[in-house]
């Protein structure tokens, strides 16, 4: 039972550290990123119609990257050139998003805003390590090689591996250096002589990146195509895990791998009798992982300093 149980949590977990990583670059620059479920739902609709008209999961997530980088240039033209309020940018994104896709999904496929279920040519398909289908019915060490670790997607090892990559550009590289002191403190690195818009820019460009291997994730890996508000609050739901996890990739991982596995047992929940409690109520269950994110941010997780300059237009001095 318990490895099944992880097994799902690794896949749950996914859209999550993608998402939360993603926030993690704006947020580290200074830019507040409320409108991570829109970049993630955009993709979705875009890479499961791009991979429905071309039979290719490659071309989706293309497609899914390529709305999502938009999406994110939007916001930065609100906040960074027009230093708009990045809360209200970020939300009118989401609000964007939830509408566009269900209107094009009804006009483009006439499915009641779903794209059709697509072939299994056209999605991301599971992945086999060598000898697992051997050892997935061995106890112990032979389920966890041919259960947990075999049998992913490509994508589920691309969010995995992407967290340390994330990790080692923000603390070992003169970009990921650029990137904090931008979200500290601006004015010191536009004295160095770096422009802090095209900084943050940048920074956008990345979160725009992860966000549509997200998004695709959801459409082409995680299910079989697109339907209306599949995220499901998977972006506040990450962006929740980015500040239980301090702004820092390795906590914020982890934390989505907590909200991954209440989902996961959520799941397996429903429908279930406990004794002397009866039947778990749907809506209780579905509810939990929200109800989960409430409570750490209502002072379970210590004091969460965010970057000094979090939300703070750049105003160059003169």
């Amino acid at each position: 039972m318990a490895v099944p149980v992880l097994d799902s949590t690794l896949r749950l977990s996914v859209p999550l550290i993608l998402a939360a990583l993603a926030g993690l670059f704006s947020e580290r620059s200074g830019i507040i990123d409320i409108g991570l479920e829109g970049k993630m739902l955009g993709a979705a609709f875009a890479a499961a119609a791009t991979a429905a008209l071309t039979g290719s999961p490659w071309a989706g997530l293309a497609a899914g990257v390529g709305v999502s980088v938009l999406l994110a240039m939007v916001h930065g033209y609100a906040c960074i050139t027009h230093r708009g309020n990045q809360v209200v940018s970020g939300l009118a994104l989401n609000i964007l998003a939830s509408g566009l896709t269900a209107v094009l999904g009804v006009a483009w496929f006439a499915q009641g805003g779903r794209t059709p279920q697509l072939p299994g040519e056209a999605r991301f398909l599971l992945l086999e390590w060598p000898g697992a289908a051997a050892l997935r019915d061995m106890p112990g060490l032979g389920a966890v090689y041919g259960e947990l670790l075999s049998g992913h997607n490509l994508l589920v090892y691309l969010a995995f591996l992407a967290v340390p990559a994330v990790g080692w550009v923000l603390y070992r590289t003169r970009f990921g250096l650029r990137l904090r002191a931008a979200g500290e403190n601006p004015h010191s690195v536009d004295a160095a002589g770096v422009p802090v818009p095209g900084l943050r820019y940048r920074a956008l460009v990345c979160t725009g990146v992860l966000c549509g291997v997200a998004g695709t994730y959801l459409s082409l890996a995680q299910s079989a195509g697109f339907i209306n508000d599949m995220t499901a609050g998977k972006g506040y739901i990450a962006l929740a895990a980015l500040i239980f996890g301090k702004w820092r990739p390795v906590p914020a991982m982890l934390a989505c791998l907590l909200f991954g596995l209440l989902d996961a047992v959520a799941i397996r929940l429903q429908g279930t009798d406990i004794p002397g409690v009866g039947e778990v109520p749907v809506q209780l269950v579905q509810a939990l992982p929200y109800i989960l994110t409430v409570v750490l941010l209502a002072g379970f997780i210590g004091r969460a300093v965010p970057p000094r300059a979090l939300g703070v237009p750049y105003v160059k001095e003169r």
